[in-house]
């Protein structure tokens, strides 16, 4: 199995939307930037997200998406799967033709290890995804600032001229 690019941006985007889009609707456009993923991109895979009932768009001044359901209902399998991904490490597809037209020896391994991959994106929720973007406590970054302090400027240069 191997997750494309689509996979990849619609579940990241659809992670923007759900940190973002708890006031207002959030644009594409705003996606678009902060993810630096394509506009056009963006809306084909918004489009499919939109028919597939996880995203509801608003139209008009101020609009965009929303996420139609709680983030902590919404799984990662859900997204990918919305989008046309196949989560699939067959050969064959799950047809069990991969070899001459019969199952290959080892149809049951990538079938089984579908099943496994199935279940931990079904049990990963938008929700748990965002809150590993917020800082947990103790994790505080404290940014120093290494420049030497500006010299004392003598009397003579404070007195206008």
């Amino acid at each position: 199995m191997r997750l494309t690019t689509k996979g990849r941006f619609a579940v990241t985007a659809m992670i923007d939307v759900a940190m973002h889009g708890t006031q207002a609707p959030v644009t594409l456009a705003a996606v678009s930037e902060r993810q630096k993923i394509s506009l056009s991109y963006l809306e084909q895979l918004f489009g499919k997200l939109r028919r597939h009932g996880l995203v509801e768009s608003v139209r008009g001044p101020g609009g965009g998406y929303n996420l139609a359901h709680p983030a902590d209902s919404v799984s990662v399998a859900d997204v990918i799967l919305a989008v046309d991904e196949p989560i699939d490490a067959t050969q064959c597809g799950g047809r069990e033709n991969c070899f001459d037209d019969r199952r290959c020896m080892t149809h049951e391994l990538w079938a089984g290890l579908n099943e496994h991959i199935f279940g931990y994106l079904r049990s990963v929720t938008l929700a748990e995804l965002v809150r590993q973007q917020q800082p947990k406590s103790g994790d505080v970054s404290v940014l120093q600032d290494h420049r030497q302090p500006p010299k004392p400027r003598a009397k003579a240069e404070l007195l206008p001229s």
